[in-house]
């Protein structure tokens, strides 16, 4: 049996229908036989992914997200979901290409070009594409090295991506006071002169916050007055600078205005699905458009994720301020209860130690999980963010208060005082798998 297939005028481009009106009989609405093979092929391609999910039970999934700790990003571990008025604000976003043009995504770019500081921002993907689109602009011909912390996300969680893509050696440093580089590390580390078994410094790149913790400002004008003086660039990723503005009363411009180039996100504590912004000089911005085409970055429709991120700054970066108050909720329960603080809650995550207690993370992820509304923890690092709720926070101190209680009627003798201010950790982030409910 042959099917007809009914392609409308609309459909049709205006050579095809100036060819069609000059053939006798030519008809408006053309029928294309289907064979029972295209139609088989047909079939094969439709789904229905609404179906298969059951309609993907997404009130279930914002509730689990209100009592989950793991991070405050869109990624692999489903954190942040979109709110409906965040769906509802996106479907009115314009429609375009982005390689081309599109509105709603310029309009995002040049506010944020504004709020920064800079001459323009380019809209990317993720947070580790802005980075790495960033060094990859900055660096020309090697060799060439890029100086950073050893803590830092450009460093230990981009796979390695400053020698995949830009062949650069990296200068990882260990800042002596765990919690930020100096002037002095820098000075120490950076490559100079033309020795030629060494790659020289081009890049110094700082991050502001890194795991949670403010970069004092006054540093950062220091070592980026120093690059600059020696010709260097200097890049921000600053993921999370809004915890930052909103910590120090400093505006976003002037945390900016010492670097070269700067990496917002607007997934990490705001909420936004999708999406961070590169920004810069345009000159620089308008290579990084051509290496971000390059990396496969160039993308179609992207006014919905632009209107996601724009609501996001819109409507939930006024929440961050009960966010950190949140965190420090955490830091001051579980300092009473006697675990180990390994990186106080400047701003929105905190790590911490409950050895002291006698119980280890898995314990404490096991009977949270447990609980008739499920807590999803990870190791030793609490993010609190914009959809956390009060009563998530005060059910964790509860599940970890119960285990310590029922540690010491088990026997446990809690160490004493200097012993119990040690961590046995030598490194505050201890991760530990985590499962997500389907």
């Amino acid at each position: 049996m042959i099917r007809s297939l009914q392609i409308p005028l609309s459909l049709i481009s205006p050579s095809r229908l100036s060819l069609l009106s000059r053939r006798p009989n030519a008809r408006r609405n053309m029928t294309t036989e289907v064979s029972p093979a295209l139609q088989q092929i047909i079939d094969d391609v439709k789904v229905d992914i609404l179906t298969k999910t059951h309609g993907a039970d997404n009130a279930s999934k914002r509730k689990e997200i209100t009592r989950t700790f793991i991070s405050d990003t869109m990624r692999n571990r489903s954190i942040i979901v979109p709110s409906e008025e965040m769906f509802a604000y996106a479907a009115q976003a314009t429609l375009g290409d982005d390689v081309y043009f599109e509105p709603s995504t310029a309009a995002l770019e040049n506010h944020i070009a504004k709020l920064v500081g800079k001459e323009a921002a380019l809209f990317m993907q993720s947070g580790t594409q802005s980075n790495q689109v960033a060094l990859r602009t900055h660096l020309t011909q090697p060799p060439y090295s890029v100086v950073c912390d050893k803590r830092a996300h450009i460093f230990k969680y981009e796979a390695g991506g400053a020698a995949f893509h830009s062949n650069a050696h990296v200068i990882p440093i260990s800042p002596a006071n765990k919690h930020h580089l100096t002037l002095e590390e820098v000075q120490e580390n950076v490559v100079l002169g033309t020795d030629i078994h060494f790659a020289p410094t081009q890049v110094v790149a700082l991050e502001n916050t890194l795991n949670g913790t403010i970069f004092p400002q006054e540093e950062i004008i220091k070592i980026c007055d120093y690059a600059h003086s020696l010709g260097m660039k200097t890049h921000l990723d600053g993921a999370r600078i809004w915890h930052v503005a909103v910590e120090t009363g400093k505006s976003i411009k002037e945390l900016c205005e010492p670097f070269d180039s700067v990496s917002v996100c607007f997934s990490k504590g705001l909420g936004a699905p999708v999406g961070s912004c590169l920004v810069g000089p345009k000159e620089f911005i308008t290579k990084a458009r051509w290496i971000r085409k390059i990396f496969g970055g160039g993308m179609r429709q992207t006014g919905v994720l632009a209107a996601s991120a724009a609501f996001a700054l819109t409507h939930n970066f006024p929440k961050i301020p009960h966010v950190h108050a949140l965190a420090k909720r955490l830091e001051t329960g579980l300092e009473e209860l006697g675990a180990i603080i390994l990186s106080r809650a400047e701003t929105c995550m905190l790590f911490y130690d409950p050895t002291p207690l006698g119980i280890n993370f898995d314990e404490i992820a096991e009977r949270a999980g447990a609980l008739p509304d499920p807590l999803v923890l990870g190791g030793s690092r609490l993010v609190v963010h914009i959809q956390t709720s009060e009563e998530a926070v005060e059910d964790f101190l509860s599940v970890v208060r119960q285990l310590a209680e029922e540690k010491r009627a088990a026997g446990w003798v809690p160490p004493t005082n200097g012993e119990a201010k040690k961590s046995a950790f030598k490194d505050v982030y201890v991760r530990r798998q985590v499962k997500m409910t389907k």
